[in-house]
């Protein structure tokens, strides 16, 4: 195994050092690039919920991996939605840190002026997400729901393989102040075709440091305008609307919930602000705190926040189970979470978001929207329509007709 000098720290790693199969997270506090796999943390098979003792497995892994002489061991990689699903995490062989990618780093799209040629279909199409939302809408007003969220994919196929690092480096350029990853999905051994998980998240599930706790619900969206004088008053619109803010606050409210009995101090503000990205305007709250126990990891935390409202419903078991009935497609990663922990308990998390699932010459897109009592199918359509584009212009896309 290769190890880097004393900490196993490079000084800079940059974007260009990524290979497709390594493990890459940008954040606005720094980038993490692992390389290689030492260890797979294991998957109990015989559990029908695999987040149950998932804790337990890493923290094994990452003393399994120090007692090999891995010099300040973590464990990467991806947690799906479903959590009957198992876990993606392993130990990179080597694992390169710095500070948060620079505008110069990553410099500006190339090879979107004339992107492939792709064949589209969409899952589910259109109309029957429509008649989804319109269900889902339904269990709301008998009570049965409170909020559900709705995804819709669409499948992309070319004659030639895709550029995963390139589509990698143009999320990058666009999202300096978000979350960029990707993640190698290959299962050791056996993989035909090599798969991975790409995207750029603008939504923080949770980070650890020290006793230092963050989390960054999102909920309650518009889609950026590209005349600037409608761009505001749709951000401004998002501020006031009555719809979004008790979207927003179901979610910061079951967040706050889930981290109170870990924290010995929690600070939540009374409304949300507003964090944009290229395509899209969001509704903010940071939740932040202090931990009561030292031995609390990122991972737990993170599993007890998963999934949140802002990309399950409430109450969420009702919004899983309606969300597997309603729905066309296996979310897969999508609504999970991608991230890292070490072995003292720090690590960062983020929501699988904005993101695709990349194998050869096939990609599968994904976006969703929050559906409560005043949603309209329409808008909810559209919405989506918007979240896609995060993806779709990294790809040099720039219409999609549904």
């Amino acid at each position: 195994m290769k190890q880097e000098p004393s900490s196993g720290v490079l000084e800079k790693p940059m974007l260009k050092d990524y290979q497709v199969g390594d493990f890459f997270l940008s954040s606005p506090n720094q980038t993490i690039l692992g390389k290689g796999s030492m260890i797979t943390v294991p998957i109990n098979e015989e559990q029908d919920n695999q987040m149950e003792g998932l804790t337990d497995r890493v923290a094994a892994t990452l003393k399994y991996a120090e007692k090999q002489g891995h010099c300040n061991p973590i464990v990467t990689g991806a947690i799906p939605f479903d959590y009957k699903k198992p876990a993606h995490l392993h130990v990179p062989q080597t694992v390169h840190m710095s500070a948060c990618l620079q505008e110069y780093e990553v410099g500006k799209t190339v090879d979107t002026d004339r992107p492939p040629a792709y064949e589209i279909q969409f899952v589910p199409e259109p109309a029957q997400y429509i008649e989804g939302v319109e269900k889902g809408l339904a269990q709301i007003a008998s009570g049965h729901l409170d909020k559900i969220v709705l995804a819709r994919s669409l499948h992309l196929t070319s004659s030639a393989n895709v550029g995963i690092h390139q589509l990698l480096h143009n999320l990058a350029a666009q999202n300096t102040k978000g979350y960029t990853f990707a993640v190698d999905l290959n299962k050791e051994g056996k993989s035909i075709r090599d798969k991975s998980l790409i995207g750029a998240s603008p939504e923080l599930l949770v980070s650890r440091n020290g006793l230092r706790v963050v989390a960054n619900p999102l909920a309650g969206s518009r889609p950026r305008s590209d005349d600037p004088v409608e761009d505001q008053r749709r951000s401004k619109e998002l501020l006031s609307s009555s719809k979004d803010l008790h979207e927003h606050a179901v979610v910061v409210n079951a967040v706050a919930e889930a981290l109170r009995p870990f924290m010995k101090k929690i600070e939540v503000p009374d409304s949300p602000s507003l964090i944009s990205t290229e395509t899209m305007w969001h509704l903010s709250t940071e939740v932040k705190g202090e931990l009561a126990l030292p031995e609390t990891s990122s991972l737990e935390l993170a599993i007890a926040l998963h999934p949140t409202p802002a990309v399950c419903g409430s109450p969420a078991e009702r919004a899983r189970e309606s969300i597997l009935d309603i729905e066309y497609f296996d979310r897969g990663f999508f609504t999970g979470m991608v991230g890292w922990c070490n072995a003292l308990g720090d690590g960062e998390w983020v929501v699988t978001i904005r993101c695709a699932e990349v194998e050869e010459n096939e990609l599968r897109l994904f976006a969703g929207a929050g559906v409560v009592g005043e949603s309209k199918p329409e808008e909810e359509l559209a919405e989506t329509t918007a979240k896609l584009q995060t993806m779709l212009r990294a790809m040099g896309i720039t219409e999609l007709s549904k």
